[in-house]
């Protein structure tokens, strides 16, 4: 194989992890679809703080397994692993439809979150060991994008699935349907990542960092604070936007749907333009370090005027500053990944993948839970709103003070 006829092969893996995460985020939005239909809300009675726990049950299992599915593609590579977690994910989020309790969702959104777990340290392992710096915001920013995809592609879906199948016949098709993709995973993927990592680690002279090191320096909870930022607010959408737009702004369901697809479209164009324009000033010989952390403290704090919409402002000012904020979050989506393997070039990517996903997904815990608190406490949304902001601003400090290359681990 040439060397183009292998870029070109690299690509279409990338693209195809897209797919994968696309999916992924199919199957963890169509619950927050389901939970703003009054159908599924009379069968299961529920309160808003167990919408909440509902919410975040995923999250739980998914954040407690990131560090060991992080070593896990780190011993035994990518290819299979992440085969098998996607089959196992397909098949709970298809069964979902079989649900007749509070205790049955939760106990099947708590599986998915294992069947998920292995996603995104396999996904950056691969794109770490076939991509190099100069394309790599490009390539995780293409790669997360399809955490926008998923969303904006599962709202619109999930809701017209809704509507001709039941809610019980979306979580079939869904889950099912997406099978499909294990054919060409199984063309394109080749297990030959612990090759390449061996190949590098003997053609540079160096030995990784340990995984104990990382922990010694401030730069790794700078990265855990960014974050867990970045992801409060992302996972405030991709669990309450809908309910958000249906109640707050009394959109109907259809609407709702097509607004939340606009408003992550939107998050995924600015990720992708935003790894691209990064990678140019890097190639341009900026310094990868300083160039990725501006992206992402500029998200965040673009993100932060999401503050506009508990205000009282009109609608149409409202869903403004809906699309704004989460559209300009994507300027951090595939810089903030990136970022942590710039500023750890020779760390164990699999378990750093792991470690950052587990910072990801406390808010994926928390956010959902702590929202649905709040709302049946005060009665609304702009409670809700606040702590995302307070969370936001925290972030911005963890970027600014504590992730510098001085402060980065040594070998």
């Amino acid at each position: 194989m040439t060397t183009k006829e292998r870029e070109g092969r690299n690509w279409a893996v990338v693209g195809l992890l897209c797919v994968g995460f696309t999916i992924a985020y199919v199957d963890r939005t169509n619950l927050s679809i389901a939970l703003a239909s009054p159908e599924f809300k009379r069968l299961f009675q529920l309160t808003d703080t167990q919408r909440g726990l509902l919410n975040s049950a995923f999250f739980w299992s998914y954040a407690l397994l990131q560090v060991p599915a992080g070593y896990f593609t780190d011993r035994y590579g990518v290819r299979l692993p992440y085969a098998a977690s996607f089959l196992l994910w397909s098949a709970v989020s298809a069964a979902s439809a079989m649900a007749g309790s509070f205790w049955h969702l939760f106990a099947l959104r708590l599986l998915l979150g294992v069947g998920e777990a292995m996603v995104t340290p396999a996904s950056l392992r691969w794109i770490k060991l076939h991509i190099g710096e100069q394309h790599r915001g490009l390539a995780v920013g293409i790669l997360f994008a399809g955490s926008k995809f998923g969303p904006a592609i599962g709202a619109d879906l999930a809701v017209r699935l809704i509507g001709s199948y039941g809610w019980r016949g979306m979580f079939v098709i869904l889950g099912l349907g997406s099978l499909v993709f294990l054919l060409p995973w199984f063309l394109l993927v080749k297990d030959d990542d612990r090759q390449i990592e061996a190949e590098l680690e003997k053609k540079t002279g160096g030995k990784a960092i340990p995984f104990a090191a990382i922990w010694k320096t401030p730069a790794i909870y700078g990265i855990i604070l960014g974050a867990i930022a970045y992801n409060y607010f992302n996972y405030f959408c991709l669990t309450w936007l809908p309910s958000y737009f249906v109640e707050r702004w009394q959109l109907s369901l259809a609407q709702m749907g097509a607004f939340t697809a606009f408003t992550y479209l939107g998050m995924a164009g600015v990720a992708i333009g935003a790894g691209a324009a990064a990678d140019r000033l890097v190639a341009g010989g900026r310094n990868p370090v300083a160039v990725r952390k501006a992206f992402s403290v500029a998200g965040l704090l673009l993100a932060s005027t999401q503050i506009v919409g508990s205000l009282p402002v009109p609608r149409e000012v409202a869903l403004g500053f809906a699309f704004f904020s989460l559209a300009g979050l994507g300027l951090t989506t595939a810089n903030y990944w990136a970022l942590t393997q710039s500023i750890m070039p020779g760390a164990a990517i699999g378990r750093i993948s792991g470690v950052q996903n587990l910072a990801n997904n406390i808010s994926g815990i928390v956010a959902p839970a702590l929202t649905g608190w709040l709302i049946q406490r005060t009665g609304g949304y702009a409670a809700a709103q606040q702590a995302i902001l307070v969370v936001l601003v925290s972030g911005v400090f963890g970027y600014l003070v504590l992730v510098r290359e001085k402060f980065a681990p040594k070998g």
